[in-house]
Formats: structure tokens, sequence, C-alpha cells
């Protein structure tokens, strides 16, 4: 069943999303040479909480951790680890909380240090085809018109796009209907309406669509070990133009989240430091 949400939840998703948007936006700034995952990961959860939000991946279906940090050919569902960034490489960061009973969830995908022309364009590509699916969803469209607006970007790149993992409903659930696939053939024909929210998240390999999931069980990789890039907003469908609830742009320079991040540096709970955005 696709929920439409009334106004009163539109406004908490609003706040929702742009906590989902500061956290995400201090995490590119750590996401540098030299730092764990681990600690990507803890200092997501620290910023939620002093938010006065929960995460949402923590716990759910059994995952231990408040973000998922995909590097390199790892597509989706990166647990952190000890594992330290390094110089040339790309990390997917996709981060979730829920605030006042109601979800948010976006993904950036991060260059660390100096990266290579070919990730570059994925990079780009993979972000050009999640707006192009934004611009999409409007009432009247449907999901279909979504999924060509991505697949129109990637394909003439001749990038894989992922087909096992695809865009969601989100409210009071992380997972809702309607399910979002980023290709045209898998999408289907419900049509949008206000007050609908939905989250859009093309995964793009450099290779193969395809993708096969480690021993872990949560870990997505590329099958061919080329590298994958994600992005994803939380949107809301109204009666024109489609409204970015996780939108990344407005918080920048958010004075708050910097304040907790620069007290958890002089504390040295975490690693070496630097401004890396998207």
């Amino acid at each position: 069943m696709v929920y439409i949400k009334s106004n009163r939840e539109l406004e908490i998703m609003r706040q929702s999303g742009r906590l989902v948007a500061k956290v995400l936006m201090n995490l590119t700034k750590m996401a540098v040479p030299g730092t764990k995952l681990i600690d990507l990961d803890l200092a997501a959860e620290e910023l939620t909480l002093s938010f006065g939000a929960k995460p949402s991946f923590k716990g759910y279906i059994g995952y231990r951790h408040s973000l998922c940090a995909s590097v390199n050919e790892q597509v989706v569902h990166g647990i952190p680890s000890d594992r330290v960034l390094k110089d040339g490489d790309i990390i997917g960061l996709d981060f979730g909380l829920s605030y006042q009973g109601f979800h948010g969830d976006s993904a950036v995908t991060v260059a660390v240090g100096n990266i290579s022309d070919e990730a570059k364009k994925l990079i780009l590509v993979t972000k050009q085809s999640l707006y192009a699916g934004i611009d999409a969803a409007r009432a009247g469209n449907t999901l279909k018109d979504v999924a060509f607006a991505i697949e129109s970007v990637i394909k003439p790149h001749g990038f894989g796009i992922v087909k096992e993992f695809v865009g969601h409903g989100i409210g009071q659930k992380l997972h809702e209907d309607p399910q979002v696939p980023n290709y045209a053939s898998g999408a289907s024909n419900l049509k949008l309406k206000p007050g609908m929210t939905i989250a859009i998240e093309p995964m793009v390999n450099r290779g193969t669509h395809k993708v096969r999931v480690l021993a872990d069980r949560w870990t997505a990789v590329t099958e061919d070990g080329q590298l994958s890039a994600h992005y994803e907003h939380s949107i809301a469908i109204t009666d024109g133009e489609p409204e970015i609830l996780t939108a990344w742009e407005n918080i920048l320079d958010d004075s708050e989240s910097q304040v907790l991040i620069n007290q958890l540096n002089e504390r040295g709970k975490y690693g070496q430091r630097g401004t890396n955005p998207a």
C-alpha cells in the first residue's frame, strides 16, 4: 500500500531529511585518506543522537551499524570496519535516521583524495541520473517515467545499472511501497500523486550491472570488481516540482553540526580530518 502523507507528516519529514543531510555532509568532510570506516559510523551515530533522532539502519534486519560505507567495487551495504581510506578510493555513504517517527534516507559517493578520471565520470553520471529521476518525479507521471529518465542518463556511457537493489517509498517505515527501480523495464506504471514520498537511488557500475553479496550477507560488490557509485535522495511529490527532503546543498556550511565535529576532533576520538565534499 502506498501512503499519502498529510501536510503535518510532510513537515516532520522535512525536518528528518534536513538532519540526514547535516550528517551526510559532515561525513563527506571526514572521508579523507587515513580515516577509518568505523570512525565515520561512530560520528554518524553521535551526530544523530545529538539531534534527538535515531539511526534508521542500526538494528534493521540485524544490521549492527548506523552507516553503510561502500568502498570502490562495493555497491551498497558496506559494513564499517577498521579499513582505512586511501588516496584514490571512492566511498558511497548511505545514511538514514528517524525523527519524530518519520525516516529520511540519502546517499552520496565521495572522492577520497585524488581519483582517476574514470572514477570522476562514474560519480558524475550517477549524480546526474539521480537528478534526472527526481525531475521526472511529478504528479501524473509514472514510476516508469522516473526509471526511464534515470536510465537515459546512464545508458549512453555503457555503465551497468544495478537491478537487484532499487529505490523505495519512505515514511514511518524506512522501506515502504512502492519500489522505485532505476531501469524502465523493471518499473511499474503506478501514477505519482501529491503527498507520496519516495527515495530515488541509482546504483551504477563502471562495468557489468551484475553484483554478488559477500559472506557477511550484507556487502554487495560488482561481479567484475570494477567501481560502483551510489546517490540517493528522499523526495516528496507535490502539485508542482518535486521537493527534495534531504537536499545537501542548503546545509554545506551548517555550523551546528560542525561544532560537534570540532569537539570530537579535540577529544581525539576520530582520525585525521579534511574537507572533501562530493
